[in-house]
Formats: C-alpha cells, sequence, structure tokens
C-alpha cells in the first residue's frame, strides 16, 4: 500500500465527514467566501470567519483536480513540484495531488529569502511551483530568473503576472483519480535540511517511508477515529506531516491553526475538541506562564477530552514537564526524536508509558533500531558516549545529487544522526551534544557558517564566530562572537541595523565583542567559546574598540 491509498480508502469511508479544518485567527470572511465559492472546502461558518474545513471526499478530489492539471500540462511522473504555501487547507491536497501525478513533492521553508528559495528550485531541480502570496515579495526577484521552472503556480489573492491561477484550472480538471499507478518502491518526496556547513541539503525519500511515519505515529500515539489533532507547527517540516499521518492512517480530523498564542491553542482545543496537540518547547512555556501568571485562565475553556501532549524538534527540559504535568495531570506525555533523513520523528521516542525517564529521548520507534557507534561499526560499551545512528523502514534514499555527502551518513543501512548520546542500563537514550556545531532556537535550525559569512560582509569586523548559547523559552538562541578590526570602534547598534537584511529567526539575539580563538590548522575553537559563555560567564555586549 502507498500512503495515497489511505486518502482514497478514507474518502470512500468517510466522506463526509470533516479531514481537516484551519483556525485562522486573522482570517478575513471574503477569503473563506471565495474558497467555498470554488467548491474547496465543505464548510465556512459564517459565524468563525476564521475557520475553514474539508471532508475527506472533498480532499480526495482535490487531490486529483492537481493530479490531473500537472498530467494535462505535460508534467511526467518523477518531476519536482515544489509546494511554498503557508500553513492552510489548500497544502495537504495539493501535497497529496503531486504524490497521485506520479511526481516528487519538494516542501519549501517558508522562512526561505530569495536566495536560499532559488537555491533549493536548483538543487532538487524543481519544474513545477506552487507558491502563496505572502511570497510575492522573495518570488518577484526570481521571476525569470529560474530557467529550470517551467511552470508557476499561485494560490490565493494578488496572483503576481508571472504565475498561473491555480485553484481556477483545477476547476476545469477531472476530480476522478489520474490514470497513474504508485508501488511503495516509488520516489515520493524532497525534503530540505543541512548541517553546519551552509546551505541545506536535499533528501529524497520513497513512498515505502512516508507509509512507515504512518504506521509508527499511529502505533506511538494510538490514534483513533475519535481522535483530533492539533497541528500548529509548519506543514514543510517533516515533523508537523508525520505526526499527521497518524490521523490519516486512523481516519480522524486535524486543526490547523496558524498561531501560537496560549489564547488560540487553548480556544482550539476547545471549540474543535482536540485530543491530542503537539508542541515545540517555547510553546509550552508560553502557554505556562500565561497560566501561572493569571493572565489565562483554564477555568475559561473546556479541555476535558484533551489526553495527550507530546514535543519533539529540540531538547525538552525536564522541568518543563515537570510544571507540565502540576497544571495538566491527567495528561499523558511524549517526547519525539527524529531528523528528516528518518522521515521526521518517530525513530526514537520516549512513551506515554515511560514518563519516569523524563530527560532521555526514549526507545527505538516502532519498526526502528538505534545503537551508539564510537566510530563506524563500532559500538560503545554501555553508559558511554558516541554518535547516535538509527535503522529503519523510514531512512532516507539519499541526498539528492550528493553522494558523497549520503556515503558519509549512510552506512551498513545505519543512518549516522550526528548526535552524540549514551544509553542507560534499561535502554532508554540520552542525548549529550550535537556533533555539528547546529544551533536549534524555537524548533528551527540555525546554520552558524550562514551568519558568520553575512557578517564578515561587515567592513569593522575582523572574524566571527556564531554560537547557540542556552535560553529558558526557546531552547538555544545564536551568540555572535565578534572581533573587531584593529583600531576601529563599532558598537552593538551598528552590527543589530547591519543585521536586519538577515530573516528574523537568524538574527543573533547576543552580541559579544571578542577575540575570536582559532586552533593551528585555522578552524575556530568553539568549544572553547562555549565553554566560555555557556556557563553563567555571558559577557554583556558593549562597545569595543
Amino acid at each position: 500500500m502507498v500512503i495515497t491509498e489511505l486518502l482514497e480508502r478514507n474518502a470512500r469511508l468517510y466522506g463526509a465527514e470533516t479531514a481537516l479544518v484551519e483556525i485562522n485567527p486573522s482570517e478575513e470572511r471574503d477569503r473563506a467566501v471565495t474558497w467555498r465559492e470554488a467548491s474547496l472546502i465543505e464548510s465556512a461558518s459564517p459565524d468563525a470567519p476564521y475557520r475553514r474545513a474539508i471532508s475527506w471526499k472533498d480532499f480526495d478530489r482535490q487531490a486529483n483536480r492537481f493530479a490531473n492539471l500537472l498530467l494535462s500540462r505535460g508534467v511526467e511522473r518523477g518531476a519536482k513540484v515544489g509546494i511554498l504555501l503557508m500553513n492552510c487547507l489548500e497544502w495537504l491536497p495539493l501535497y497529496f495531488g503531486i504524490l497521485k501525478a506520479g511526481c516528487i513533492a519538494v516542501p519549501l521553508n517558508f522562512r526561505y529569502s530569495s536566495e536560499e528559495i532559488a537555491y533549493c528550485l536548483e538543487l532538487a531541480d524543481v519544474e513545477v511551483l506552487v507558491f502563496g502570496p505572502e511570497f510575492i515579495g522573495r518570488m518577484d526577484p526570481l521571476a525569470g530568473e529560474l530557467p529550470q521552472v517551467r511552470m508557476m503556480f499561485f494560490v490565493g489573492r494578488g496572483k503576481p503576472p508571472y504565475a498561473e491561477d491555480c485553484m481556477r484550472l483545477m476547476g476545469f480538471c477531472s476530480s476522478g483519480p489520474p490514470p497513474v499507478a504508485l508501488t511503495p518502491e516509488d520516489e515520493a518526496a524532497i525534503y530540505f535540511s543541512s548541517g553546519t556547513t551552509g546551505f541545506p541539503k536535499a533528501i529524497l525519500h520513497g513512498h515505502r517511508a512516508l507509509m512507515s511515519a504512518c504506521q509508527t505515529e499511529q502505533r506511538h500515539h494510538g490514534q483513533t477515529r475519535e481522535d483530533v489533532f492539533l497541528c500548529i507547527p509548519p506543514l514543510y517540516h517533516t515533523g508537523a506531516k508525520m505526526h499527521w499521518f497518524g490521523s490519516l492512517l486512523s481516519g480522524s480530523r486535524a486543526v490547523l491553526l496558524r498561531g501560537v498564542s496560549p489564547e488560540w491553542i487553548l480556544r482550539a482545543v476547545t471549540e474543535e475538541k482536540c485530543t491530542i496537540v503537539w508542541l515545540l518547547v517555547p510553546w509550552a512555556q508560553d502557554l505556562l506562564d500565561a497560566i501561572e501568571s493569571g493572565r489565562v485562565e483554564l477555568s475559561s475553556y473546556l479541555l476535558d477530552q484533551w489526553r495527550l501532549m507530546h514535543i519533539g524538534a529540540q531538547p525538552v527540559p525536564p522541568s518543563l514537564i515537570k510544571r507540565w504535568m502540576a497544571v495538566f495531570p491527567h495528561h499523558r506525555y511524549d517526547t519525539n526524536y527524529g531528523l528528516s533523513e528518518s522521515t521526521g520523528p518517530g525513530c526514537v521516542h520516549l512513551g506515554v508509558e515511560n514518563l519516569r525517564k523524563v530527560g532521555a529521548i526514549g526507545l527505538p520507534g516502532y519498526g526502528w533500531q538505534a545503537k551508539i557507534f564510537s566510530s563506524p561499526g563500532v559500538e560503545t560499551p554501555q553508559g558511554e558516549i558516541g554518535e547516535l545512528a538509527v535503522k529503519g523502514p523510514g531512512v532516507m534514499l539519499c541526498y539528492y545529487k550528493n553522494p558523497q555527502a549520503t556515503e558519509e551518513i549512510l552506512r551498513d543501512g545505519w543512518l549516522y544522526t550526528g548526535d552524540m548520546a549514551r544509553m542507560d542500563e534499561e535502554g532508554f537514550l540520552y542525548l549529550v551534544d550535537r556533533k555539528k556545531d547546529l544551533i536549534i532556537t524555537g524548533g528551527e535550525n540555525i546554520y552558524p557558517v550562514q551568519i558568520e559569512d553575512f557578517l564578515r560582509r561587515h567592513d569593522k569586523i575582523s572574524d566571527v564566530a556564531v554560537i547557540g548559547l542556552p535560553d529558558h523559552r526557546l531552547g538555544e538562541i545564536a551568540a555572535a562572537i565578534i572581533q573587531v578590526k584593529e583600531g576601529v570602534c563599532c558598537t552593538q547598534e551598528e552590527i543589530e541595523a547591519f543585521c536586519q537584511e538577515l530573516p528574523r529567526y537568524k538574527r543573533p539575539r547576543r552580541i559579544i565583542f571578542a577575540p575570536v580563538p582559532r586552533n593551528p590548522t585555522g578552524k575556530i575553537e568553539k568549544p572553547a567559546l562555549r565553554e566560555k559563555y555557556c556557563h553563567g560567564r555571558l559577557v554583556e555586549a558593549q562597545t569595543s574598540s
């Protein structure tokens, strides 16, 4: 079975039932009317203009329409189709339409700059791109500059002249299944990731991996037809989508919330009767802070049906979970560990029955194995630190067009994660440190080399190193250690103004004027910088000369 067959089964068995709901606190009423006229959604309540919904039948029909649109335009099996959209009701039907056409879906991070968008489109050989109104400003400079992208479709209002109206064109296409047969061995999707060396690598997954993610997620969290999953993280990320796959497998409803305020999370749980919520650490902390400060009154919400809260995408402080269980003692809890190369979360997870082990990332997930190696093929003794490696049905096929990087991470069927870990006497895995210098802030990856290269363009900077510093809310923040050119004055304000060109999440949150140490081979001694600044000795940013 392939994953598109699950959608077809749900449309057949539960066709009239709601599959997806979009909750957008900032949405205007007239957009809901526009989509309703296009017959794309099941309902848009006049009493809740921020809410849109789609049934399983319409979900499947719209996927078929997009697949047939691609085929009618001569898009061939195996072609790469990019998705550059904010979370919305159209996202998943378009994704499944790409798969149904026998094409390869290529989700793009909605935080990418124009330069990063162009890089990823070229790297993945994307021929067709679907994008939304939020990206017009980033796409305008690329119009006519992407020779391999022969077709652009636009979803929303204010269509630019270089793109076509996707939803209008879909209205002329058949809603019947496209004449394309798929197998578990077929290629399905490319996701982007990276180490610390710059732009992302393209991760190629097959249909077998997507199907295994459905089974792993449903086995871990026991989704039934009665469950309602609240999905807040971006759908371009494997984490959000692969957790939703549990809802797909069980034929249960999911809610896409476009907003992360504590009030809207609790309101969505109340109004949509959500039973499962996946949070990132900052959102969980914001929610607890709002409750403990009295800004949010739990008595104002109906939360009895909420049975499970789980967290992933970054290390989880045990103190946070203790606070959570004090406020929500009836909740079950799980930690999820994974990476895009393993089809997202699930290759390791804590398990709802193992609350006593909070602090560990857990045990190998359903269908997965995990080992710790001191060097390739050589296991570490129990309790000692080594590199975590996993093996299972969700391991990537390869880094697309990068055999050297593929060989470095895949060895004898094992995926070497780059994370340093240890295993206790019961087999539970604990992360110790990252082998690479990746910074994870609020669940988003920051690659220090990119920021360092950017800052080196400043005419007053002699050298720079970017490291992660612990942060109560975000897990980590980026700190820039800046060595100013001799005899030159530079201020924090100058650096902050210069960094306005960077996406907000990439801007350093701390500026430290200090020498940048390098070893005899010229490499920055980042372990020494972390030791100096991560243990209560952070020097306040100040004017340096």
